[in-house]
């Protein structure tokens, strides 16, 4: 199978390159080093499989990506990065790739998801890719606790909390006395301005 590598980085390149020699059924028939490239050399080298990078100069891999599904239907494209949160993976998947592949993952994974991609099979992530933490995990809210820090800043009194979250006013108050706590703040338009401040409401 023809196999077209698109990434930026030369040592990367020369990675997957000597990583695929040994790989009797894959053949690497070209190399795009920034994401202008890439259709162009696709369209040269009429590959199987396309390796994206997603973090390429001049145009991005998920454009790259899209220009790529559409004007190459049949090539399989898999994804290869270092810097990836579950959203990327997401827009991977919908954007039509077959596979995703983290640089921090085990290389001989490589060959396998070409494999796999290229044979149809549905779309999977080899190498776990990076979690992007949410605001209330940085700050060590409970998901509850965070719900209820929500409430308080469209300003409303305990009493009202605790009919919209159906729990009781003491109750509110037990959870307003742990989330003061973690934010190491003191009264209630401190507790508004932090959740302001990192976007949880």
């Amino acid at each position: 199978m023809r196999v077209l590598l698109a990434d930026d980085h030369p040592l990367a390149l020369a990675a997957v390159r000597v990583l695929l020699e040994g790989a009797a059924d894959l053949e690497v028939v070209g190399e795009a080093r920034s994401g202008s490239q890439v259709l162009p050399r696709a369209r040269e080298a009429k590959p199987d499989i396309v390796v994206l990078d997603l973090n390429l100069p001049e145009l991005d891999g998920l454009t790259c990506l899209e220009r790529l599904t559409a004007e190459f239907p049949k090539a399989a494209v898999v994804v290869c990065s270092g810097e990836a949160n579950e959203d990327d993976v997401e827009a991977v998947r919908l954007g039509g790739a077959r596979a995703f592949v983290a640089k921090a993952g085990d290389p001989d994974e490589i060959p396998v998801a070409l494999r796999a991609a290229a044979a149809g099979e549905p779309f999977r992530v080899y190498g776990a890719p990076e979690r992007r933490r949410r605001p209330n995990e940085d700050l060590g809210l409970s998901e509850r606790e965070t719900t209820l820090l929500q409430t308080l800043a469209r300003g409303l009194s305990n009493q009202e909390i605790g009919k919209e979250l159906w729990i009781t006013e003491q109750t509110v108050k037990f959870h307003l006395t742990n989330v003061y706590r973690k934010l190491g703040v003191e009264n209630r338009t401190q507790a508004t301005r932090v959740a302001y401040e990192h976007g949880l409401v």
